[in-house]
């Protein structure tokens, strides 16, 4: 027996105007691809994780827009020496991408935003301070201990991109 799906004709399906509202929204929305890091150190108290207060006031990582001609590991890796005030990093491990929604509050307000947002692990010197770019709406930033960094993230799909950077680190030779 063979199953068959049924595909309707393009002449039998019905068209219908987009309403003023559905193509008002199309038009307030916007899709930006950012790139950002986790950056951690090895030091005598065990692995410790950059993480930074954001413009809500909540604990994350630093990311930003893909610039023209940039590639995805650049970009992340430039925006986590600028908001974090780094001068060295190295590149060890892409952890993967999540998918974002929401609305914008600084350059177009009130659009809404569809970021596609690609995590890369980076690894720095032990003696290695934070200085946070404050004109970037960051309000503080902080060595984090590995173990609790998933408590300390606020956002939940932030949990993969974590879980993957404690693996690579536990793996290659650091404890959590």
């Amino acid at each position: 027996m063979s199953c068959m799906n049924h595909v309707p004709s393009p002449e039998s399906i019905p068209r219908s105007r987009p309403s003023r509202s559905s193509s008002k929204r199309a038009k307030n929305m916007v899709h930006e691809v950012s790139a950002g890091g986790l950056v951690f150190k090895r030091t005598p108290k065990g692995i410790l994780f950059a993480m930074m207060k954001d413009s809500y006031g909540k604990w994350t990582f630093p990311k930003g827009h893909v610039e023209s001609g940039e590639e995805k590991e650049e970009a992340a890796a430039r925006e986590s020496m600028e908001e974090l005030g780094l001068e060295q990093i190295r590149l060890l491990e892409s952890l993967g991408q999540i998918t974002i929604w929401f609305r914008d509050r600084f350059v177009k307000k009130g659009a809404l935003v569809h970021k596609d947002i690609h995590y890369f692990l980076f690894a720095t010197l032990p003696d290695t301070e934070l200085f946070p770019q404050t004109s970037e709406h960051i309000q503080e930033a902080a060595w984090i201990p590995a173990k609790e960094l998933l408590e300390r993230s606020f956002y939940p799909d932030l949990v993969p991109v974590i879980k993957r950077a404690l693996m690579y680190v536990r793996i290659h030779g650091g404890t959590v």
